[in-house]
């Protein structure tokens, strides 16, 4: 496949569709993401500052794997800023300069649902495995998964960039264009090979969490007292950590449906895409962490301590 018929499949249908929209949608759809982003992203960094403060939050795995998801989302939020603002000012940059942004992007966008797994099968083994809970889970070893966690997020990356160097010309890095992901796939099939492999990644992390949430719904039923309230709010964890995983799964669908849609009509096209940018690509990664940091009532508890500025340390609960 030469360059011109692999651009017309991929990158350059892109960059012709983002340059081709009006000026009134596009300030709208900038003016949005400020709004969504900035508050969002000060509430996210003033969570981090909390976990920070506290050293009982730094000594245990799910704040200490929930502090990684604030992390990666607010770096994310910054960097889709970033890119919205380019567009905005139609500032088109060398490919082989947005290819490093657009591969940190993904890496981001992928660490939050993989920790998120690993949220959940902490949840299980805290719950149906209580005993093993303290050495499974200790500091160092979270520290590791989350290593291991940010190492796996960079290997499908990787293979994109080996694959697309083995078949794009020089000629291809020199073009200018916006950043997003679509410029590494220079080849049709490229694509549609990474499609088949977030199919088979959703459905591996499902199974994951069906696997944890029928262990937790058997333990609820077997345990009493304390053990059973545990294990009931295990079940609640669970189901909030589906659904902020079924909003990724639907952020990674969004391109596929939107490649159906600008076969009908590419006004509507438009739309959607800038929906589910705006809906899945923002909002689900701001409300799901928050969702998931204001229930808990320890972190609650510590951040109404810091918003007040209370000087009594007792205040917020150490345990």
């Amino acid at each position: 496949m030469n360059e011109s018929n692999s651009q017309s499949g991929n990158s350059s249908e892109g960059h012709t569709l983002l340059r081709m929209n009006d000026s009134v949608r596009l300030n709208l759809f900038t003016s949005l993401v400020q709004v969504m982003v900035w508050p969002f992203l000060c509430i996210e960094v003033f969570m981090i500052f909390v976990f920070l403060k506290k050293e009982a939050f730094r000594t245990e795995a799910r704040y200490v794997m929930f502090a990684q998801t604030l992390f990666a989302d607010s770096c994310i939020l910054v960097l889709t800023d970033f890119v919205v603002i380019t567009m905005h000012v139609q500032l088109e940059l060398p490919i082989s300069i947005c290819i490093p942004l657009v591969i940190l992007m993904d890496v981001l966008s992928n660490v939050s649902p993989t920790i998120i797994v690993a949220m959940c099968l902490e949840r299980y083994v805290a719950i149906c495995m209580p005993l093993r809970h303290v050495d499974i889970f200790a500091p160092n070893r979270t520290v590791l998964y989350i290593a291991l966690i940010w190492l796996l997020c960079f290997f499908i990356p990787f293979v994109d960039l080996i694959i697309m160097l083995a078949f794009a010309t020089k000629d291809y890095f020199e073009e200018l264009t916006f950043c997003y992901y679509e410029i590494m796939f220079y080849e049709d099939w490229h694509m549609e090979m990474r499609g088949i492999f977030y199919i088979g990644d959703c459905l591996m992390i499902l199974s994951i969490l069906l696997f944890c949430y029928v262990s937790i719904i058997v333990v609820a039923h077997r345990a009493s007292g304390d053990d059973k309230q545990s294990a009931s709010k295990g079940q609640r964890t669970i189901l909030l950590h589906l659904f902020q995983l079924l909003l990724s799964t639907l952020e990674v669908m969004c391109p596929y449906v939107e490649s159906q849609v600008l076969e009908i009509s590419l006004e509507v096209y438009l739309i959607v895409r800038f929906f589910n940018f705006l809906a899945f690509s923002i909002l689900a990664k701001i409300t799901s962490t928050l969702i998931y940091g204001l229930r808990d009532e320890k972190f609650l508890a510590a951040m109404k301590f810091y918003v007040t500025l209370k000087s009594k340390v007792h205040h917020v609960p150490n345990k």
